[in-house]
Order: C-alpha cells, then sequence, then structure tokens
C-alpha cells in the first residue's frame, strides 16, 4: 500500500509539472500583445514570442516548485523508511 501511496503522489507531482506549463504558455499567449509591446517586437510576432517566453517561463516555475514537492516526498520517504529502525532499537 505504501508504494502505491508513493507512487500516486510522483505521478500527481509530474501531472502538475506540465499542466503548469501549460498554463503558464496559455497565459503568455493570451497576453500576447502586451509581451510584444514591453518587448517592442511588431504584432506579426508577438505570438511566437509569448509562446516562447511562455514555455521558458513554466519550464522554470514547474522545475522549482515541482522540484521541491519531489525532493521533501523523498526526504518524508526516507523518514518512514528508518521509523520502524527507531521503534526496534527501544
Amino acid at each position: 500500500m505504501k508504494v502505491f501511496i508513493i507512487n500516486s503522489l510522483r505521478l500527481v507531482v509530474y501531472v502538475g509539472f506540465v499542466l503548469t506549463w501549460i498554463a503558464y504558455i496559455f497565459g503568455a499567449y493570451q497576453n500576447r500583445m502586451e509581451i510584444a509591446m514591453t518587448i517592442g517586437l511588431p504584432e506579426q510576432y508577438a505570438g511566437a514570442a509569448s509562446i516562447g517566453l511562455g514555455v521558458l517561463a513554466g519550464w522554470i516555475v514547474s522545475s522549482v516548485v515541482f522540484g521541491i514537492v519531489a525532493t521533501l516526498l523523498d526526504i518524508r520517504d526516507d523518514i518512514n523508511d528508518r521509523l520502524p529502525d527507531s521503534r526496534k532499537a527501544d
């Protein structure tokens, strides 16, 4: 049962990683004219520039957030593995 729960949490992390990335790409595309004006690009390049920036921003945010979550899951798993050993020592 423990393996199922840990693998389910990892699946949530992987799905969340991809969905966060997609959300950033979609959000940047929705604001493509504002992004193009901020960068100083002509309107015909607004879509490509916003998708590129959405991919970059989504990748960075997803990597940081879900990297921390995956690290915390690994720490919790290691602690749970060591708990029975400490109980036997008593």
